[in-house]
């Protein structure tokens, strides 16, 4: 195998900013700002989604309200789609 070839591999302090949950996990990406976390400073990455936020994951189901859009589609459009009387 050649030599200094492979990323290197260290601990990594990830944050999800939506749950507000930190973890370390393993992995070769790079980042320029450390944090201190349970005794030891790790690179530090944020993120806005992960397992511990996606609904997916977690379970919850998202409910949006399309009722309201539909209305005002129909409302705005309907003149379009009557036929006149004869």
């Amino acid at each position: 195998m050649r030599e200094n070839i492979h990323p290197e591999y260290q601990q990594v302090l990830f944050h999800d900013t939506n749950a507000d949950v930190y973890f370390v996990i393993g992995s070769t990406l790079k980042s320029a700002t450390t944090r201190e976390y349970q005794g030891q400073s790790y690179p530090y990455i944020s993120l806005d989604i992960s397992s511990a936020s996606h609904p997916f994951y977690t379970g919850e189901q998202r409910q949006t309200s399309n009722e309201g859009r539909v209305a005002s589609f129909n409302k705005r459009f309907a003149r379009f789609g009557r036929k006149k009387s004869d």
